[in-house]
């Protein structure tokens, strides 16, 4: 995804100054979405304002811009935009003769953005430091803000996306994500929530929400919940981008480990899961051998590696219920029992409706088509949920009860915002 850099809007003598040439932008805007979450959260740790840490930073990558068109790249970019954005802090705090207690720490680490700071100086003060964007990811996912709050702040700031481009992603006005952020800023600043890792014995509380945010962003991406395609690429990679930052960031914890190989091994199956007219092809009827291997490598390695610590979690269960589909090399080779027994060790730590759909499926599946029939028909409050009535149109369909498999497909199709599912709901339907 492209991210829109600002111009410097200096003065020019001689006139507008020339654009910056094509692969002196392509290298700073892979600078700023590569390290945007690491100097914004060092940023606002200085400042302790989201709004004057995401200014000092869209100024420095505009000076860096103009720098950088007419004397080349430095050896450490990142080093030079966050020394350049600090100086940029120092100059607003002098400005406006504010947090004068800051003035002291800002003037200490920093250096002067004309000069290119030493690599090896830069990297040890930060070393000595700990890492900034896991408190911001904290505080981004602080249980005071809803859910929405969550997620636009977390990709705003840490994912370095522009107001716009989460708005188009998530299919909402660009003024009301706006708002969203806006209110979100707000409530951190009037609430005094603190920028920090939160106590041991809140960890896993916080912890569990960024994962929760950055797997809702991923299925939104990977699933649409409304509108005319069925990915969205660009969330997808986004989500998988903060996964890996949190791995790296709080390495202890599997369940970061799960998360990450989950989302790798669905996102394996991208290229396979829409044919060339655009229509969506399910998992049994893909072409496997357009699954990326090189990312289920991965996950696969990723799960072994989680789940041998010990500490057995929801995303590594259903990591392992993905890794058993990848490994599979036909449909039929799929082992359905396995997922059936995976179904049931994650049911026991968090039965929620879906959860027990799918397992259902996957008992019908692997051992009885009527036993699989009869365990979703006994779930409660998925009335409105289509894929309820989707998985009982194929039960049925593959047990040949076709009138009732007819009446599920179009319970499902009513239910359906993806025009894309929609479209294969009605061709299924209509092959009955």
């Amino acid at each position: 995804m492209t991210t829109k850099l600002p111009t410097t809007g200096a003065p020019c003598p001689s006139g507008p100054p020339p654009a910056p040439p094509a692969e002196i932008r392509a290298s700073t805007e892979l600078v700023f979405r590569r390290e945007h979450g690491r100097i914004i959260a060092s940023l606002i740790r200085l400042c302790g304002s989201f709004d004057r840490a995401e200014e000092a930073m869209q100024e420095a990558f505009a000076a860096a811009l103009a720098n950088w068109t007419d004397r080349g790249l430095p050896a450490n970019p990142a080093a030079w935009i966050t020394t350049a954005a600090h100086r940029k802090l120092i100059d607003a705090h002098r400005r406006e003769r504010v947090r004068r207690e800051k003035h002291a720490e800002l003037e200490h680490e920093t250096m002067s953005p004309t000069s290119e700071p030493p690599p090896d100086h830069f990297q040890d003060a930060l070393s000595a430091l700990p890492d900034d964007r896991l408190r911001l990811i904290f505080t981004c996912c602080h249980p005071a803000l809803n859910r929405e709050a969550q997620i636009a702040l977390t990709l705003r700031t840490l994912g370095g996306l522009s107001t716009g481009e989460i708005a188009r992603a998530f299919l909402v006005p660009e003024p009301t994500l706006a708002q969203r952020l806006v209110r979100a800023k707000r409530k951190i600043q009037d609430a005094r929530i603190p920028y920090e890792v939160p106590a041991e014995d809140r960890l896993g509380e916080r912890r569990a929400a960024v994962q929760a945010v950055i797997y809702l962003i991923f299925n939104e991406g990977y699933l649409a919940t409304s509108g005319d395609g069925l990915i969205r690429q660009e969330l997808c990679a986004e989500a998988i981008r903060l996964a890996r930052m949190l791995c790296d960031i709080d390495a202890p914890e599997p369940e970061n480990f799960g998360l990450l190989a989950l989302m790798l091994l669905h996102d394996s199956r991208r290229h396979a899961r829409v044919d060339d007219k655009g229509m969506m092809v399910t998992l049994e009827e893909q072409d496997r051998s357009l699954w990326n291997r090189e990312q289920i490598g991965e996950g696969l390695a990723l799960v072994e590696a989680a789940m041998r610590r010990g500490s057995v979690g929801p995303y590594q269960l259903q990591a392992a219920i993905a890794a058993v589909h990848a490994e599979a090399e036909t449909a039929d080779d799929t082992d359905w029992q396995q997922i059936a027994a995976l179904y049931g060790e994650l049911a026991r730590i968090e039965a929620n409706p879906v959860v027990l759909l799918n397992r259902a499926v996957a008992i019908g599946m692997s051992e009885d088509l009527h036993r699989g029939l009869a365990l979703i028909d006994a779930l409660p409050g998925l009335d409105h949920y289509y894929l309820l009535h989707a998985a009982r149109a194929d039960l049925l369909r593959r047990l040949g009860f076709l009138s009732g498999a007819a009446e599920a497909y179009r319970r499902a199709v009513a239910l359906t915002a993806n025009s894309v599912e929609r479209a294969y709901l009605e061709r299924r339907l209509a092959a009955l």
